[in-house]
């Protein structure tokens, strides 16, 4: 038995060392998948391997750095006068397209909350949901709606408690101020620690306020 013990131990503790190692790879060979699927088209249609002698490694290479020139590129503009106004633009005209205002919206949100230091959501809260003693973790949007106060004589937080690892989708909740738990995270520590499903980041801390305090924005 003790031999058959420790087989069994040695094998757990290889296989707990060899399961990151091999989700890790999958993962990646996941994303090279779908950077391929951008890069194929631009080799393709720009005829790269023609300037590459035929080297499609290559080819895909020299297609990857000039996508990164674009966006950088990109970027730059959005930055200037002229780039915020046409960018403005294109996003007011997408705007106006239903179902795909929501999910561009959305998205977009997300992205610049997990790059930037400003945000529409105010804190990072937990509310006890979906069932007593287990807690979601949510963003506060607004207090106070005047269209709620006819319906609760307490005060109301607005609460968006979005899904994991994808926080583009979830629901939106008012909630009883004495109801919500702020926590001392930002806003976009909150997206990361859901788009990882905490894998990777600090826990939320035990202790939870009493109520919400002055928020501070991410």
């Amino acid at each position: 038995m003790r031999l058959f013990d420790s087989l069994k131990d040695s094998f757990v503790k290889g296989l707990l060392l060899i399961a990151p190692l091999v989700v890790t790879l999958y993962i990646l060979r996941l994303l090279v998948g779908w950077a391929l699927l951008v890069v194929n088209p631009v080799v393709q249609g720009a005829g790269l391997t023609r300037y590459t002698a035929n080297d499609q490694l290559l080819a895909r290479l020299v297609a990857a750095l000039l996508i990164v020139t674009v966006i950088v590129v990109l970027g730059y503009l959005a930055k200037r006068t002229v780039g915020k106004r046409v960018f403005g633009s294109f996003g007011r005209v997408v705007n106006l397209v239903p179902l795909v205002d929501t999910i561009y919206s959305s998205i977009r949100q997300v992205a610049n909350s997990l790059v930037e230091r400003d945000s529409s959501f105010q804190s990072v809260v937990l509310v006890e949901y979906p069932m007593e003693d287990v807690y979601s973790v949510g963003f506060v949007t607004g207090e106070d709606h005047p269209a709620f106060e006819s319906v609760r004589e307490e005060s109301t937080v607005t609460v968006f408690l979005p899904n994991s690892p994808n926080p583009t989708g979830g629901r939106l909740a008012v909630v009883p101020e004495a109801a919500v738990h702020e926590v001392d995270m930002s806003v976009r520590r909150g997206l990361r620690f859901l788009v990882t499903t905490g894998i990777g980041d600090e826990s939320v801390p035990d202790e939870l306020s009493e109520g919400p305090s002055s928020p501070e924005v991410a």
